[in-house]
């Protein structure tokens, strides 16, 4: 990767046939940008779009943003011209839309290698019933696969419920792609919220795919970023109870035990883990120019 690793609590998704726009996402504070040559690009533009992205990438900055292309469907007609036009483009991972299965991956990542992409490493998008239930082969199918990012759109149209604001429908389709995403140590991204004018409703979503463990929130509009970062960066509060966390633990094997008691609560050798992830976090966000005020 051109990039090294770095949080992605903000995945912007960048339609490829708008040059404003993929212009305009140089200056974002987007942890990630997927550039888009799928869903959001009229089939009567797809080839114009192609061509425009592979323009754009004659200056592949974009700060400190990882770069991502999302291509059509290897089925589609235009899912192999894409490949062969960006493989060997100056990006950090290709992502493949609506993954099924293990094999399907596993075949995405076969045709992207005879394209020249052998150094790229992928992303798989879940966004169908049989992905939600098949999302832990889906995450173990390669090591090449660093994140899975949920569509939630279609995914609620798939399961034929209406989207309401505490997504309950979603709730358990959720919940099974994060645990499968963890059963692989792999990153999980949620599907983004769709009300641009909603702040409180967009910030209510943002910590609510914190809670339910996912690593960061896909943004369909750069207004809904400082909600993202905010919501995904740990604050001074979390870092001080992390800090006391790891000094209780130490203390506690000094004396021969393995928990430690702060505050009347008892403080388990697994809280560590959780103590040294969010001092991680908050340092690659400190590293980033960024700090704990919706990253700015």
């Amino acid at each position: 990767m051109n990039n090294p690793y770095h949080p992605r609590r903000s995945v912007l998704y960048v339609s490829a046939h708008e040059s404003r726009h993929i212009e305009k996402s140089r200056e974002l504070q987007a942890d990630s940008i997927v550039f888009d040559l799928q869903e959001s690009v009229p089939p009567a533009k797809k080839i114009q779009a192609r061509k425009m992205l592979v323009k754009a990438f004659e200056n592949s900055n974009f700060g400190y943003s990882e770069k991502i292309i999302r291509i059509n469907s290897l089925d589609s007609e235009w899912g192999m011209d894409d490949l062969r036009a960006v493989a060997n483009l100056e990006i950090d991972a290709m992502l493949f839309p609506s993954v099924e299965s293990a094999g399907q991956l596993k075949a995405a990542i076969a045709t992207l290698d005879e394209a020249g992409g052998t150094r790229l490493p992928v992303m798989a998008n879940i966004e169908t019933p049989k992905g939600v239930l098949r999302s832990e082969e889906i995450a173990g199918a390669s090591e090449r696969l660093v994140a899975i990012m949920l569509g939630t759109a279609n995914l609620t149209n798939s399961l034929r419920i209406s989207m309401t604001l505490d997504r309950m429908g979603l709730l358990a389709s959720l919940s099974m792609v994060v645990l499968g995403a963890r059963a692989q140590d792999k990153c999980v991204i949620d599907g983004p919220h769709f009300d641009l004018k909603d702040a409180e409703a967009c910030e209510f979503a943002c910590r609510q795919a914190r809670d339910l463990g996912f690593d960061g929130k896909a943004v369909i509009h750069p207004i809904q970023l400082a909600y993202n970062n905010d919501a995904f960066t740990p604050k001074g509060e979390d870092i001080k109870r992390a800090k006391n966390i790891i000094d209780a633990i130490a203390s506690a094997h000094e004396q021969g035990k393995t928990v430690a008691v702060i505050d009347d609560r008892l403080i388990t050798p697994s809280l560590e883990l959780w103590a040294r992830r969010v001092i991680a976090l908050y340092n690659q966000v400190k590293e980033l120019g960024q700090n704990e005020l919706i990253g700015s």
